[in-house]
């Protein structure tokens, strides 16, 4: 798999991956999936050790993402961000092949193909070698979805949304209480949190920053579900 060096958030399907590399931690983002879903591997450069958040689709190409050689990063746990099923899809294939734990919040851990071996709330926090995530929950689109934080302490703060935030608007939800739901919990959990300068990650598509989005809060509120 050809991985591009120079990442601007952007990704085709069946296409290159894209890598960021920060002091602590190298991102790289590759599209799966016949749904454009992003897959997202996270490796702690001191140790080598790997989260994926996501295993969306396409195991075999996730599988060339994390290498096949013996300097290829060890694959320690896989995050699901939410319950539905294009974001699962190489769940078990993933984790199987490479011994790694999976990781889910309660709310939306029933409908996984595989049962979570951690169960992750609000607050809690993940490790990849020796960076530390986040856990953010974003009620609405899903019961269950979170956010993983990463707070660079060389750098801004870098944020992987799932289905919850997109560059244009929250995620889906399907009536006006979840939708509510979901639009508090960015405003007071992301927006009223982190620095305009913080870089998220969706689930789909091209990434964006809060400073980006945040005066659209209002008309996002407007507009409803």
């Amino acid at each position: 798999m050809n991985i591009v060096e120079t990442y601007t958030g952007h990704v085709e399907p069946g296409g290159d991956a894209t890598r960021r590399t920060l002091d602590a931690l190298t991102i790289t983002k590759l599209s799966v999936g016949p749904m454009d879903n992003n897959a997202y591997l996270l490796v702690c450069r001191a140790e080598n050790e790997a989260l994926l958040i996501d295993a969306a689709n396409d195991p075999e190409r996730i599988s060339d993402l994390i290498g096949h050689g013996p300097d290829r990063p060890a694959l320690r746990t896989v995050v699901t961000t939410h319950q539905h099923q294009d974001h699962w899809q190489a769940l078990g294939a993933v984790a199987g092949a490479n011994g790694a734990n999976t990781a889910a919040h309660p709310l939306d851990a029933e409908p996984l193909p595989i049962p979570p071996d951690f169960l992750v709330e609000h607050g809690a926090t993940l490790e990849v070698g020796q960076v530390t995530l986040e856990v953010i929950h974003l009620r609405g689109h899903t019961p269950g979805s979170i956010a993983l934080l990463y707070r660079d302490p060389s750098g801004h703060p870098h944020l992987f949304t799932g289905d919850s935030l997109f560059p244009g608007g929250p995620g889906r939800t399907t009536n006006p209480t979840d939708f509510t739901s979901l639009m508090d919990d960015l405003e007071s959990r992301v927006f009223g949190e982190l620095s305009d300068d913080t870089w998220f990650y969706p689930g789909h598509g091209d990434d964006s920053t809060l400073g980006a989005e945040r005066p659209k809060i209002p008309e996002w509120r407007e507009r409803g579900w």
